[in-house]
């Protein structure tokens, strides 16, 4: 018996595949399809709709580059706001900043956060079990445009803007959370593979700029999500954020007092340099 392939359906024409090894959950929720299951080269790998969305192999890269550039550019974030994010992987690695005092995470498919707990529990390694965190079942959209709240950094874990995640791409959206971040606050969201979907820079570039004085991207590259580069967008009204140099963001992280797999303080300082292609698109 031929053995099944797990064929991504990202980009129209080109695609990696996967060799399913074993399946470990396959269902149809109420919002998406869902699946986890076993590769010998990533080891346990989600994907929703036909897209790789994490692999236990290489996730700590994007996790840590998405949580700690933020956070260590902002230096002192006590309140966290995550959209989306519901394999956990976001809420493990901001809670190990110590001067986290609450983070919320907003999920729209509580059947995401189920299976990864269950089937993926390397990603949220019992984050979810930790007292600071407070997981809010709701819409994206509709939590930062309602919400009382005010957070030091947002994080935007979000799928590609196609079916549930396209609206955290939405003008609409971005305006919640600039309602929502405190004065000198930091914006951050998942922004595709720049040389695949330079579209997504430039409209993200175009729709943030309203919100935000200083506009920007920063890079990592994630194995699995190929093409070359992904990009993060940035958004605050502290330009000198996204200066800062190595050495002031050494000294923070060390005393945060933990370790980090892919994350360096140099290549923080690093990661805002982009290609003259991706700045010819913002």
């Amino acid at each position: 018996m031929d053995k099944r392939t797990l064929r991504e359906t990202l980009h129209k024409g080109y695609g990696q595949s996967f060799d399913v090894d074993q399946v470990f959950f396959e269902l149809d929720t109420d919002h998406q399809h869902l699946i986890i299951f076993e590769n010998e080269t990533f080891g346990r790998i989600m994907a929703l709709d036909g897209v790789i969305q994490t692999t236990e192999r290489d996730e700590f890269v994007y996790h840590e580059m998405m949580a700690h550039v933020p956070m260590f550019a902002h230096g002192n974030a006590k309140r966290v706001l995550i959209i989306g994010g519901g394999d956990g992987g976001m809420l493990r690695e901001v809670l190990r900043h110590p001067e986290v005092e609450h983070v919320t995470q907003v999920e729209i498919d509580q059947a995401v956060i189920d299976m990864c707990t269950e089937y993926l529990p390397n990603h949220s390694a019992g984050a979810y079990d930790n007292p600071k965190a407070n997981v809010v079942i709701a819409d994206g959209v509709d939590f930062v445009n309602e919400t009382t709240e005010k957070y030091d950094v947002i994080i935007s874990d979000c799928t590609d803007p196609i079916g549930p995640g396209e609206v955290l791409f939405s003008s609409k959206f971005y305006e919640g959370c600039k309602r929502c971040l405190n004065e000198g606050g930091v914006f951050v969201a998942q922004n595709g593979v720049s040389f695949m979907q330079i579209d997504e820079v430039s409209t993200t570039a175009k729709r943030l700029s309203p919100y935000f004085t200083d506009v920007s991207f920063y890079s990592a590259s994630v194995p699995t999500y190929v093409g070359g580069i992904m990009t993060f967008a940035w958004g605050t009204d502290q330009e000198s954020l996204r200066q800062l140099n190595s050495a002031v963001i050494r000294e923070r992280f060390e005393n945060a007092g933990f370790k980090t797999r892919f994350y360096t303080p140099e290549l923080h300082a690093a990661a805002f340099a982009l290609p003259q292609y991706v700045m010819d698109a913002i």
